[in-house]
């Protein structure tokens, strides 16, 4: 008769070693470290702040598994927790400072380009003035007979021209170099175009490419409008940089 062997599984042992699982701990000191390094340029506070949090999460984490038995690195798991919130005042300063330096800037830019007067509807020769020190103003319209021997555009049949001249004036203490002019007009809230033959229009109109101080150029302007327009509302931005001035001129 035979007897067929059965084995069974021996019975876990007291006391045996359980895995450290220091994985939380390491994340945290690697984040963190990474979190104060991008805090120190101080405009990359964006990602030394996210980081920092990281690491102070991972951190907290690992000094939980240390306190239960399941971690062994509590050192690194501190050193990872500090330096979260190291990142974390880093990313703080980094933005407040980053703030200011915008705001100081944009200040400085509206210093030197802004208006310092209203410069809405203006009156014609009132200047538009800038703190740069350009001043930009409009004559009174008066009407201009479009040549019919000549080739014209923007000018529709049945509708008056009117003319009116622009001056730029530099009244600063620096050049005022390559004055990018727009020009946009309107006739009783209607779109007036401006009219273009051999002396007038974009094509015609050269501004002087650097005004020194106390120089000025001026060029001549002719619009479009209806036969009953009352008035000619003329809009210009005499730089990229700069204000829109607005004019409005009865005709």
């Amino acid at each position: 008769m035979s007897h067929q062997m059965q084995y069974q599984p021996a019975p876990p042992v007291h006391g045996a070693p359980v895995r450290a699982l220091n994985g939380f701990g390491v994340t945290a000191l690697v984040l963190g470290i990474i979190g104060c390094l991008s805090g120190i340029p101080m405009f990359l506070f964006w990602l030394a702040g996210p980081l920092g949090l990281l690491a102070l999460i991972f951190g907290i984490a690992g000094l939980s598994r240390v306190k239960k038995g399941r971690a062994t690195n509590k050192g690194v798991a501190i050193t990872g927790t500090v330096l979260g919130i190291l990142s974390l005042i880093l990313a703080i300063i980094g933005a407040v400072v980053t703030l200011w330096v915008v705001n100081e800037v944009k200040k400085d830019v509206d210093e030197q380009t802004g208006s310092s007067n209203s410069i809405t509807d203006l009156g014609a020769g009132e200047a538009a003035k800038y703190n740069n020190g350009l001043e930009v103003t409009v004559s009174k319209p008066t009407p201009f007979t479009v040549d019919p021997n000549t080739v014209v555009s923007g000018h529709t049949a049945g509708n008056k021209a009117w003319k009116v001249t622009v001056t730029i004036k530099n009244t600063g203490d620096k050049d005022f170099k390559d004055p990018l002019l727009t020009t946009d007009a309107e006739a009783d809230g209607k779109k007036a175009e401006e009219v273009s033959d051999d002396k007038h229009g974009v094509l015609n109109r050269d501004w002087e490419k650097r005004l020194a101080p106390g120089e000025s150029d001026s060029a001549e302007m002719v619009f479009d409008a209806p036969p009953t327009a009352k008035e000619l509302e003329i809009k210009i931005t005499p730089d990229v940089i700069l204000d829109e001035a607005n004019w409005q001129l009865p005709l």
